[in-house]
């Protein structure tokens, strides 16, 4: 691959220029926050409230005509288990997407809703919501890409960047990507409770059993209710059901996986020391939040599936402000980035995905650091 962007290292006045115009980019938009962003967002609940109904539904009628082989009913109640695992799949990934991650991002809290606050969502996964704040809203998005301190770079589990040590396990990292993908929900589930230290001793078994309860707790939760009571609601076709509810959940997870990992670990996306961020001023935070993030390109229905993280730098740019904005805002943040000489990376579903799967298959063999310009805090002493 050859399109890396050269950007152009900043003066330290340019740097701070940089911060400032995005700062008021951010303070303008918000100036703009209202009712229309909270018909937004009840729209959506409203949506997943009710594909995951519809869903549910068919899902049920579907299963009979699978447990009855066709015999008994029209065969057209088998093609509905298929439609209803699809309407709840999508139910799921606009829930985890859409209303979930951006809620717990804090977009909603101004509409003062208990049931969209950012501090109190639960969402309709493994994961606990407090554990997802804790690793994602402030370890990655503080810290974003920065080795050490951002332990989403990788998940612990992947080799995606030269600048991380390699190990003979990683050779096994492309058949590792997989399941991790096909089982997303329970990696970020058990992310924060950091299972290596314990298993090394590190962290002692009363600590873990700590960290461990409410995740036990939420895990249990969910899986009574997504393979034990739904697919009880179905008496005797209890095996169609619960096949339907295991397919949407993986649906989501490959979905989740696909647009998160696209989203910071293509071609031209980048990880930086700890050093980096040493009295790190606004203008380097942005500057650092570019190059660790990427877009992806397909227009409103792609911003929608994808919760608007197809527009993750504006996210990482902006993670409170409600994420349906972030296309219009991506205009005005696009313009700014080519003044300052700063790559704004976006591309198609495909071309992205297949990075980052180059980036997997080729980081599982040791490699080099590639030679770049100097990181941002030395680029702004240039």
């Amino acid at each position: 691959m050859t399109r890396t962007f050269r950007n152009r290292v900043l003066t330290p006045q340019e740097l701070d220029r940089f911060g400032e115009e995005l700062d008021a980019l951010r303070a303008r938009t918000v100036a703009q926050i209202g009712g229309v962003d909270a018909a937004y967002i009840r729209r959506v609940v409203a949506s997943v409230r009710y594909t995951g109904l519809f869903g549910r539904l068919l899902l049920y009628v579907g299963a009979l005509g699978l447990a009855l082989g066709g015999a008994f009913v029209p065969w057209m109640m088998v093609p509905a288990w298929i439609l209803g695992t699809l309407l709840l799949g999508l139910s799921k990934i606009l829930e985890n997407m859409e209303v979930g991650h951006n809620v717990m991002h804090g977009q909603y809290d101004w509409m003062r809703d208990p049931h969209l606050d950012g501090k109190t969502y639960e969402w309709d996964i493994v994961a606990t919501g407090d554990n997802w704040r804790r690793t994602h809203n402030y370890q990655h998005h503080t810290w974003t890409n920065v080795r050490g301190m951002d332990d989403d770079i990788g998940y612990g589990l992947l080799r995606l960047f030269p600048e991380q040590r390699w190990r003979p396990f990683y050779l096994v990292q492309p058949f590792i990507a997989v399941v991790f993908a096909l089982l997303f929900e329970w990696g970020v589930a058990i992310q924060d409770l950091r299972l290596g230290r314990w298993l090394t001793g590190k962290t002692k078994h009363k600590a873990m059993w700590r960290k461990f309860v409410p995740v036990g707790r939420k895990i249990g939760k969910q899986m009574l209710k997504d393979y034990v009571l739904f697919p009880l609601l179905a008496g005797p076709f209890f095996l169609p059901v619960l096949l339907g509810n295991v397919v949407a959940n993986v649906m989501r997870n490959l979905w989740t996986y696909t647009v998160i990992f696209c989203g910071h670990f293509t071609h031209d996306a980048e990880v930086f020391p700890k050093e980096s961020v040493r009295n790190e001023s606004r203008g380097h935070w942005y500057l650092r939040q570019l190059r660790g993030s990427s877009n992806l390109s397909g227009g409103k229905w792609m911003d929608l599936m994808t919760g608007n993280l197809s527009h993750q730098i504006e996210h990482h740019f902006y993670p409170d402000i409600p994420a349906w904005r972030y296309a219009a805002i991506a205009v005005e943040v696009r313009d700014i980035c080519g003044r300052y000489g700063q790559h704004y990376d976006t591309g198609s579903l495909p071309r992205q995905f297949g990075e980052v799967v180059w980036r997997i298959v080729r980081h599982a063999w040791p490699s080099r650091p590639r030679g770049r310009r100097p990181l941002v805090r030395a680029e702004a002493q240039a």
